[in-house]
């Protein structure tokens, strides 16, 4: 399977919410076959998701292996829809085009006042996309700040490469 997900494309399903990392509250949930099949691909999805009625959030639908993906489901989440490990939840998802991404405010103005935003926004779209998701999935303030700063390190990177070319 190598097609692209459609972006737009809507799906919806129910499974269990799973323990993924014993000893850690971390939890996801296994996508099923035929949505993987759905999809066209065994990559990383991208999605704007919701867990029950909850409100929306940009999660990437990540792949295990064999042809299966899961989708983590934060603790903000799982407070929000009063759920836990071994619950059934309804997952409805939309795919995003990773051109649709939004640069959180604080990483916007880290970027900002370092003067890289030009640089930030020239990263392949997949690692910029990459280290967006990872700010937005911080579970903690100072896990949020850290990653913000290993994007704001990524974009002086890129701005250094771009001035050996040029």
């Amino acid at each position: 399977m190598t097609n692209t997900p459609t972006p737009g494309q809507k799906i919806s399903f129910q499974a269990d919410l799973e323990d993924w990392a014993e000893g850690m509250d971390y939890c996801a949930v296994r996508v099923p076959a035929e949505v993987t099949e759905a999809l066209g691909t065994t990559g990383p999805v991208l999605v704007l998701a919701r867990v029950n009625d909850s409100e929306p959030f940009q999660v990437s639908l990540f792949p295990v292996g064999g042809g299966q993906h899961y989708i983590r489901i934060k603790a903000k989440v799982r407070r929000e829809t009063h759920t836990k490990t071994g619950d059934r939840i309804r997952i409805r998802f939309t795919v995003l085009d990773r051109s649709d991404v939004v640069v959180p405010d604080d990483l916007a103005s880290a970027l900002s006042s370092e003067g890289v935003e030009d640089a930030f926004n020239a990263l392949p779209p997949g690692k910029r996309n990459f280290l967006i998701r990872r700010i937005d999935e911080a579970a903690k303030p100072e896990t949020r700040e850290r990653r913000i700063q290993d994007a704001v390190v990524a974009a002086h990177e890129r701005r250094e490469k771009m001035a050996d070319r040029g």
